[in-house]
This record gives C-alpha cells, structure tokens and sequence, in this order.
C-alpha cells in the first residue's frame, strides 16, 4: 500500500503543470494578439453617419414623448396649489361660522376673515387678530371668488383658473371648493 501512495502523487505533479502551463501560454497569447488587433480596428473605426442619424431619431421621438409631459407639471401645480388655498379657506370660514353663528355675507367677502366687518350682518364674536394671517391670491395673480349664499354649496370659495374667466376646460376650469 504504501508503494502505491507514493507513485501516485509524485506522478500527478510532475505531468499537469507542464500541460496546463503550456496551453496557458498559447492561449494568453493567442488572446492578447486577438485583442490588441480588435481595439484597433475598433479605434480607427468611429461611428458611421447612419448609426449618428439613428441616435438622434430616437432621441428625437423620447424627446416628443418625455417634454409635453413635463411642460404640463407647472399648470397641474398650480391647481394642486389653488385647491389647498381654498382649502385653507373654507376652514377659516367655517371656524368663523362655529364664533358667529353664520358666515360673511357676499359683500363682506373673504375680507371678512381678516379684518372685523363694518356693514351687517356684524359678527358677534369675532376672533380677535382674525381667522387667516393674510389673503391669499390664486396662483395666477387674482382674488379668490366668494359667494354667500354659493351656486353649488351653503358658500363657494373659487378661482377662475388659468384664464380668469367663468367656465372654462382643463388648467383654464374653475377650481372651487365644490371639487374639494
């Protein structure tokens, strides 16, 4: 047993190394002679003129997809922004209503929330420094409407929208507190 533990590994080492040594070898050099003639002709190369028309086409058509898209991301935040102002303001409102017992008229308007009216129906308790710091205006420059008793509620608090008319489709809707 011994005599056979003993051949068998002096046998094995002496044989693999010099064949995987030799086949590395060509094989190292076989590849480094493929590469360096591949990245040559490859740096020479550059790009054809259909292949830079290609690249352009398609940035042509991701550009027509992506840009109308983000062009509407102003006009949506402004309404976003408009429905959170009159949000504000209907709860200004209705606090005013629970220390009143009713809700400015028409005439007193949203002025009503911050400064104490002077015509009647004069407010019985109204909250000293007011119900909203300041008024706002929508986000394209103009005094939310306010109308008591409203169209399409008890009140309605709204914008006119993009166009600053009645009516109107898509950014150039009415943005009321009906819609909340």
């Amino acid at each position: 047993m011994n005599a056979i533990t003993t051949a068998v590994p002096t046998a094995v080492p002496t044989a693999v190394p010099t064949a995987i040594t030799t086949e590395s070898s060509a094989c190292n050099s076989s590849a480094r002679t493929t590469a360096k003639h591949i990245s040559a002709r490859t740096r020479a190369r550059g790009f054809t003129l259909i292949e830079v028309m290609i690249v352009v086409v398609i940035l042509g058509i991701l550009a027509a997809v992506v840009i109308p898209r983000i062009l509407d991301r102003p006009d949506q935040a402004k309404v976003t922004a408009a429905k959170a102002d009159i949000s504000i303001i209907m709860q200004a409102l209705k606090l005013y209503r629970l220390d009143n017992g009713i809700y400015p008229s028409t005439d007193q308007g949203l002025q009503a929330l911050v400064q104490k009216p002077t015509s009647n129906p004069q407010p019985a308790n109204w909250k000293q420094g007011g119900y909203i710091e300041r008024l706002p205006t929508d986000p394209w420059k103009t005094p939310y409407q306010y109308l008591n008793p409203g169209l399409k509620g008890d009140i309605d608090v709204f914008s006119f929208g993009a166009d600053r008319q009645t009516g109107g489709e898509g950014n150039d809707a009415d943005i009321g507190s009906w819609a909340l």
